[in-house]
C-alpha cells in the first residue's frame, strides 16, 4: 500500500527465453538483451533457459547442454540482467512446462503446428538431421505453455517470431472455449445478474447484445468497466459475468500480446549474420585485444584497394557497426572521408573499436564475480527457478480445476 492507502497497480508481466547456446555475442546483445535489460525496470519480467527447447533440434548433443546453460546466464548477467528485478529460471526444473504442454496437445489441432513458418523452414535448413520427431512438431506448443503458464501480457519478439505469438494466442483461445465455461454456468449468470439493481441489469443486456451482434467496442468498454467496478461483487462474479457479456469462456488462460523489439541488428565482422559457427562474432566476454584484433581485419568495400581509392560506405561492413556504434557526427566523418579517401580504412575502424569497448568492457568486468564463484549462478538460477514454479503452480490449479482435473 502507498501512503494514501491506494494499492500499487500489479506491474504487466513479461516473458522470454533463450535456447543456451553457450557463450552468447554482441549479435545476442543487440537482438535481445539489450531489450531485455531495459523492460526489467518497466515491468514484472520472467526470463529461461529453454534448455527443453535445446533437445528439439539437439536431442543427441546431451553433454553439452548443462556447460551451455550456465555460461549462457553469465552472459545474461554481464549484460546488466538483475536478479534483484527479473526473474532467472530453467524451463527443464518446472514440470508444470511439461504438464500445461500435455494438457494443451490434447485440443490443438496438428494443423495449427504444421503451418508455423519455421517448421518447414528448420527442416530445410538442418537436413543434416532427423527432425522427424514429435518433439520438433510440438516445439511451438511447448513455446505456447512456457508463456501461458505465466500469463504473460508480454512476449518481446523480433518480427520474424510473431507467429509463435499468435499460435499462443490461439491455444489460449481455444483452451478458455473449450474449459473456461464453469458447469451451471447459466445459472450461475443469472444468480450474480441478481445482486445487481434491475436497471443495471437491463443496461447490461442491452449493451451485450450491442456488442455480440453490432460489435459496439464502446457498449464493451462500459459494460466491462462497469463489471470489474462494482463493489458488490466478488471476483469470480467480475470474472463469470464479463465472459457472459462477452459471449466466451472465462478466460483462465491470458492470451499475451507481441512486444516487437526494436532492436540494432548488429551483422557479423563480415557483414553476414554474427554466428559463432560462421567464425564472425564478437563474443560479449572477449578480450580487448582479441577485439582490437578482429576489428582491425574486418573486410572494406573491395573497391579500396589503395588508401587513396575512395569507397562507399554502404558496400563495407564496418559502416553497420558505425551506425550501431558512431554518433551522427561521427557517421558523417566516415560517409564523407571513405567517398573523398580522405581517411583510411583503419583510421575508420578506430571508432567502432572504441565504442564496442566502451560497451563491452563493463560486461566483462560484470562477468568477472560469477566467474570467480560459479556457485552464486547457481544461486541466482535456483532462487529465481523456484520463484517462477511459485507462479507456475498457481495457474495449474486453474488449468486442473477449468478441466476437472481437481479431484
Amino acid at each position: 500500500m502507498t501512503q494514501n492507502n491506494l494499492a500499487v497497480a500489479p506491474r504487466d508481466r513479461v516473458l522470454s527465453g533463450m535456447r543456451p547456446t553457450g557463450a552468447l555475442h554482441l549479435g545476442h546483445y543487440h537482438g535481445a538483451l539489450k531489450n531485455w535489460v531495459r523492460l526489467q525496470s518497466e515491468m514484472e519480467c520472467f526470463y529461461f533457459v529453454a534448455d527443453w527447447h535445446a533437445l528439439t533440434t539437439h536431442y543427441e548433443s546431451r553433454e553439452i547442454i548443462e556447460k551451455n546453460v550456465y555460461e549462457m546466464v553469465i552472459d545474461w548477467l554481464a549484460a546488466g540482467l538483475d536478479p534483484a528485478q527479473c526473474t532467472i529460471f530453467l524451463q527443464s526444473r518446472i514440470p508444470e512446462h511439461a504438464e500445461l504442454f500435455t494438457l494443451l496437445a490434447m485440443g490443438t489441432p496438428i494443423s495449427w503446428l504444421e503451418r508455423v513458418p519455421t517448421y518447414k523452414d528448420q527442416q530445410e535448413k538442418l537436413k543434416d538431421k532427423d527432425l522427424s520427431t514429435y518433439g520438433f512438431l510440438g516445439y511451438p506448443l511447448l513455446q505456447a505453455a512456457d508463456i501461458l503458464i505465466y500469463k504473460a501480457k508480454w512476449v518481446p519478439v523480433g518480427e520474424d517470431q510473431a507467429s509463435h505469438v499468435e499460435l499462443t494466442r490461439e491455444a489460449a483461445r481455444r483452451f478458455n472455449h473449450l474449459y473456461g465455461k464453469e458447469a451451471h454456468f447459466d445459472a450461475l449468470v443469472q444468480q450474480t445478474l441478481a445482486v445487481l439493481e434491475k436497471d443495471s441489469v437491463k443496461r447490461l443486456e442491452k449493451s451485450r447484445k450491442a456488442w455480440q451482434q453490432g460489435g459496439d467496442a464502446k457498449a464493451l468498454e462500459g459494460a466491462v468497466g462497469f463489471i470489474t467496478g462494482h463493489a458488490a461483487l466478488s471476483t469470480p462474479e467480475r470474472e463469470r459475468l464479463e465472459a457472459w457479456f462477452r459471449g466466451t469462456g472465462k478466460a483462465v488462460l491470458t492470451e499475451p500480446q507481441v512486444l516487437l523489439t526494436t532492436a540494432s541488428k548488429l551483422p557479423g565482422l563480415d557483414g553476414a549474420k554474427m554466428s559463432k559457427s560462421y567464425n564472425n562474432a564478437i563474443a560479449i566476454r572477449e578480450d580487448k585485444a582479441q577485439i582490437e584484433h578482429k576489428v582491425r581485419r574486418m573486410p572494406t568495400d573491395p573497391a579500396r584497394v589503395k588508401r587513396s581509392d575512395p569507397g562507399d560506405p554502404e558496400k563495407c561492413p564496418v559502416w553497420q557497426f558505425h551506425r550501431v556504434y558512431s554518433d551522427a557526427a561521427t557517421q558523417q566523418w566516415v560517409v564523407s572521408g571513405c567517398k573523398s579517401a580522405g581517411i583510411g580504412c583503419l583510421e575508420c575502424k578506430q571508432p567502432v573499436i572504441d565504442g564496442i569497448l566502451a560497451e563491452q568492457q563493463p560486461m566483462l568486468a560484470r562477468a568477472e564475480p560469477y566467474l570467480r564463484n560459479p556457485k552464486i549462478v547457481r544461486d541466482i538460477v535456483d532462487a529465481g527457478t523456484e520463484r517462477a514454479r511459485t507462479t507456475a503452480r498457481e495457474t495449474m490449479k486453474d488449468v486442473r480445476a477449468a478441466i476437472g482435473l481437481n479431484y
